[in-house]
């Protein structure tokens, strides 16, 4: 199943694509041996640009062209755009579905180079129409896409059933034999004068001022059921009571993921989403509260005053993780209020297109949150055939906000140098006052679809169960009846009445009887038997063995 961020029309001006979600079809394929060669000067790191808080980019080169691609951990696939010098085409072609069009055209091999590796003979899809998109994303500063997702999402692996389709990443890791099959992605925050200038990402390589990711709690993947692998991501369980809202309080959500612990929320980390998705009652305990707050039911937001700060926290491992107030809310996307008064736009909202409809996950983490940690992802057994590396996947956060610098960040860029965040103007309404967002019609289907599909193991079950329970009570009446059959047959073949009139003519009952010690004697007499007790002998020589029968 691939899930896609809430197509916000107005936005599309500033929003990135976001990409579908991992496909994991999981087959075993007999790996030939690719030729990699990884540059020996250890410097295995990646510059990271930054587009409007919504595009993350970075450049791979292929067939000798450079290109910007944009950086997506939630799928397998590289596309590009325009022309690629020495490319072969395959003879195969690939559609890739996104929110903002289609990424449709040929499969091709050519020379890749990214993070000082390279890579021979790498299979990717070369789209030469790109009027589907609704944004015009050489101008958003990217000419394609690379998944970062683990090999078994690829749509291409599985279109070209051969290891030249393997993503990038498997064809690195499946070389790589001396360290660990992991990715680490560091994401600046544009008008944040404390932030880094630019975004890193670095493959089996730690940052060197971030080393202490290591020592973090290693947050295993939770996995899907295997008969739905395709729809398996980067998810992790929080902890219970693991979202802390703007009065410092739990927010209170149930998981619809029937496997889901008590009080523990599946979040899945996606760099392809520029605005998180969370559960519409926990969007609304975020922002409902908030003075001036409303939900825009055109573009499925909530919009508040931009100059509210809004604390929010996650927990993960027994860390927490709080969240910049400048990624709460963005100003990035020039909307105004039902007044006409500018607003800013509240990032973790209400998850509705890429809500799961089979119960998988309840919130997807994009960039609003990654920009808080220094994020580790360890592909462990998602790689196949690999040398070394062969534990279960897990993921690592490192926080990397800082809540009093955050505090200062805020109203230097907000409020202009004046905090003015005590304000009564900016104190949250009471709890009973809170505002909820709508419910349209199409989320109510959505979510007794998910309440229906996401058990579906245990209707499965409970299906197969009645099935030989039914077939059980059929197979046993049957039995009865075909027994009861048999002993109504034999009744009917018990002597006859000797005082009805024969069945034809010339017939008589008759009875035989066992002699003692079963001896014959030397003529037995037969006659008509009147009470199935006097017998006598006649010079008919056949042993009797209790039972009647009639003679004709």
């Amino acid at each position: 199943m691939r899930s896609f961020l809430p197509v916000l029309s107005l936005l599309f001006s500033l929003l990135a694509p976001h990409v579908h979600a991992l496909n994991f079809n999981v087959n075993v394929r007999q790996r030939a041996a690719a030729v990699l060669a990884a540059r020996a000067n250890g410097q295995n790191t990646v510059p990271v640009a930054n587009t409007h808080n919504s595009e993350y980019i970075a450049n791979i080169t292929l067939g000798g062209r450079e290109i910007p691609v944009l950086l997506d951990t939630g799928s397998s696939d590289l596309w590009v755009t325009g022309s690629v010098p020495n490319a072969k085409d395959v003879g195969k072609s690939v559609s890739l579905s996104y929110a903002v069009g289609r990424a449709a055209g040929d499969v091709y091999t050519a020379t890749l180079e990214f993070a000082n590796y390279t890579v021979q003979d790498q299979a990717f899809l070369l789209v030469q129409d790109t009027s589907s998109f609704s944004v015009d994303i050489k101008s958003q500063g990217y000419e394609g896409l690379i998944g970062l997702g683990p090999n078994t999402g690829s749509v291409i692996r599985d279109k070209l059933d051969s290891a030249s389709g393997d993503s990038v990443l498997d064809r690195i890791f499946s070389q790589n034999t001396t360290s660990s099959n992991y990715l680490t992605i560091l994401l600046n925050r544009e008008g944040d004068p404390n932030s880094p200038a630019t975004g890193q990402l670095t493959v089996s390589e730690v940052l060197p001022q971030y080393t202490n990711i290591t020592s973090m709690p290693k947050l295993p993947v939770t996995k899907v059921h295997r008969l739905t692998d395709e729809d398996q991501h980067w998810q992790v369980l929080t902890d219970v009571n693991g979202v802390l809202g703007p009065d410092g309080q739990p927010i209170q959500v149930d998981s619809i993921v029937p496997s889901a612990p008590d009080g523990q929320l599946v979040v899945v980390f996606d760099s392809g989403f520029t605005l998180p998705q969370v559960p519409r009652a926990m969007a609304d305990a975020i922002y409902g509260r908030v003075q001036g707050a409303e939900y825009n039911t055109a573009s499925e937001v909530w919009t508040i005053p931009c100059d509210q700060l809004i604390p929010l926290t996650f927990k993960f491992g027994g860390v927490e993780y709080p969240i910049h107030p400048l990624d709460v809310s963005s100003s990035d996307f020039n909307m105004v209020d039902s007044r006409g008064n500018p607003v800013c736009v509240g990032t973790f909202q209400p998850i509705t297109s890429a809500f799961s409809l089979l119960g998988e996950y309840d919130i997807i983490l994009g960039m609003a949150f990654l920009r808080n940690t220094y994020t580790l992802l360890d592909y462990g057994n998602f790689m196949e055939n690999t040398a070394s590396d062969r534990g279960d996947p897990y993921v690592q956060l490192l926080p990397i906000t800082d809540v009093n610098e955050a505090h200062n960040d805020f109203v230097q860029v907000r409020l202009n140098g004046v905090d003015t965040t005590g304000n009564p103007d900016h104190s949250l309404l009471p709890a009973d006052q809170m505002q909820h967002s709508p419910i349209s019609e199409a989320e109510k289907k959505k979510a007794y679809e998910e309440m229906i599909l996401s058990r579906w193991p245990y209707i499965f079950v409970g299906c197969l169960a009645f099935v030989l329970i039914v077939a059980g009570l059929i197979t046993w009446r049957c039995c009865v009846r075909r027994r009861k059959r048999r002993e109504a047959k034999a009744a009917n073949m018990r002597l006859p009445d000797t005082n009805a009139p024969p069945r034809s003519p010339g017939a008589q009952a008759i009875s035989f009887s066992r002699l003692e010690d079963g001896a014959m004697p030397d003529n037995m007499e037969m006659r008509e038997s009147k009470g199935y007790s006097d017998y006598r002998t006649s010079d008919y020589h056949r042993p009797s063995f209790a039972s009647s029968r009639t003679r004709v």
